[in-house]
Formats: C-alpha cells, structure tokens, sequence
C-alpha cells in the first residue's frame, strides 16, 4: 500500500490523466472541423457553385465568348457513411 502513495506514481498518474484529457480534446475538435468542412463544401457545391456558374455564363454573354455547358456535381462518398 506504500508503494502507491509514493509521490512519484501520484504525478505520474496526474500527468497521464492530464495528457488524456488533452488528446480526447484534440481528437473531439479534430472530427468536429471535418464535419465543419464537409458541411461547408457541401454548402458550397449545392446553394452557392449554381449562381456562380450563372454569372459567368451571363458574363460570357455580355462579352460574346463561346462557354462550355455546366458540369455536373458528382459526390464521391469516400466514407462508408450514409449521406443525410
């Protein structure tokens, strides 16, 4: 019983427990700022690609320059997870 209350393993295991309390955080915002920047791609490609692309088209008419039709969006799901 001696042995565990030796200040050596109390700081070990305050340490240990510290770090972890660090990595779960990293880990947390690591999986959050993917799910911000697939939100926002997604964003992007379906609400603000389409006025874009309408602009330039409306651009290349004023200007008389020949434009190639739209292209389409393809989603590649690169993950095994359902889209909503």
């Amino acid at each position: 019983m001696r042995a565990l209350l030796n200040p050596y393993w109390l700081t070990f295991v305050l340490a240990a427990i510290a770090h972890f309390a660090v990595f779960l955080r990293w880990l947390y915002r690591r999986i959050r700022n993917d799910e911000i920047t697939r939100t926002f791609v997604h964003d992007m490609a379906t609400n603000h690609l389409p006025h874009i692309y309408e602009r330039l088209e409306k651009l290349c008419d004023e200007q008389g320059i020949e434009h190639s039709p739209l292209p389409p969006i393809r989603w590649l799901d690169l993950s095994d997870r359902p889209r909503d």
